[in-house]
């Protein structure tokens, strides 16, 4: 029974020392974070100056590869079947939770397929109107939407996006009948938005900061739990009457499910370092981007209430499932 027992140790050891040096070994080369994405936007700028500084700290690079297209379902395939060994991670976003009740086919599951390595940051969405719009407040906008029933428009980007959904979940949380009115793109917004076509537009608030400095546009509420740092006389929706109303972008990193866990909290552990650096959350800030961190588990937790919070506003305001 002795000699049993030793030789079952002995095998145990042997069994984990592989992956214990393997991991020892990580990263072995440059690591890649897929952005659903084209370059220069608020994600793609994000996952740039994180990989700059997670690289510094892991010393190997990190390359940022942009797949935008499909809603992100191009970025999260490649990823979900890349290998599991740390050196291939996606960019999620409340994009990926919109996803799992946008489509009616997936080919990989968001909460099955991918390991959660940490939150990045939070970024705010802002109601704005024109310069010179007749509204000077949220509340009296949401008046007189109450007032008139569905003559108030409101601009986003295509169906199915956070701004469009953002703006879904207003008019049911306000009890009030606008028209969520989707173009094709941010461009678009703005110039319809300029050119008096709608009422208001719901959008990221960091892209449109230069035409709120510049005085093109106004903005009357942010849409996330707290007022922006750039923008302390901005009210909050839920300020504005909408009671609870909380609603924010976010990106986080992931890698494919069955990555070692000991590559995970390594990752985790550099990412935590890197976001805790003053630098680095300077040029969030400048981004508009609160940063965040955290542990695998919370990242989880919010892309399971993320998905649940989506996929009930795409029921609700009966988006067609793509």
């Amino acid at each position: 029974m002795s000699n049993r027992r030793e030789l079952l140790a002995a095998g145990a050891v042997v069994a984990v020392l592989p992956s214990l040096s393997w991991a020892q070994a990580f990263p072995s080369k440059p690591i890649r974070i897929v952005v659903p994405f084209g370059a220069g936007g608020v994600a793609d700028l994000t996952a740039r100056a994180v990989a700059q500084k997670l690289g510094d700290g892991l010393k190997q690079s990190v390359i940022i590869e942009n797949k935008p297209g499909a809603g992100g379902v191009v970025a999260g395939e490649a990823v979900a079947r890349a290998e599991p060994d740390g050196h291939t991670l996606l960019l999620m976003s409340n994009g990926t939770a919109v996803s799992a009740g946008l489509f009616k086919s997936l080919p990989f599951d968001a909460q099955k397929d991918f390991a959660p390595v940490i939150t990045l940051g939070f970024f705010d969405l802002a109601v704005l109107t024109a310069a010179n719009s007749r509204f000077q407040s949220m509340q009296e906008m949401l008046g007189y939407a109450k007032a008139n029933p569905g003559k108030l428009n409101i601009a986003t980007i295509n169906i199915g996006s956070t701004q469009h959904l953002a703006a879904e979940l207003l008019k049911t949380s306000a009890g009030v009948d606008f028209q969520v009115v989707p173009f094709n793109g941010s461009p678009a917004v703005l110039t319809a938005l300029r050119g008096g076509q709608v009422d208001a537009a719901v959008e990221i608030l960091g892209p449109m900061m230069g035409q709120i400095a510049s005085k093109a546009v106004r903005p009357l509420a942010v849409m996330g739990a707290k007022r922006a740092t750039v923008l302390g006389d901005v009210p909050t929706i839920a300020e504005s009457g909408v009671r609870g109303f909380d609603v924010a972008s976010w990106n986080a990193l992931a890698a494919p499910a069955r990555t070692p866990p000991q590559v995970l909290a390594l990752l985790n552990r550099e990412a935590n370092k890197a976001l805790a650096d003053a630098g680095l959350r300077k040029q969030l800030a400048d981004l508009n981007v609160t940063a965040a961190g955290g542990t695998p588990e919370q990242l989880r937790d919010l892309l399971t209430s993320e998905i649940r919070r989506w996929s009930e506003v795409i029921t609700r305001a009966n988006v067609p499932r793509q």
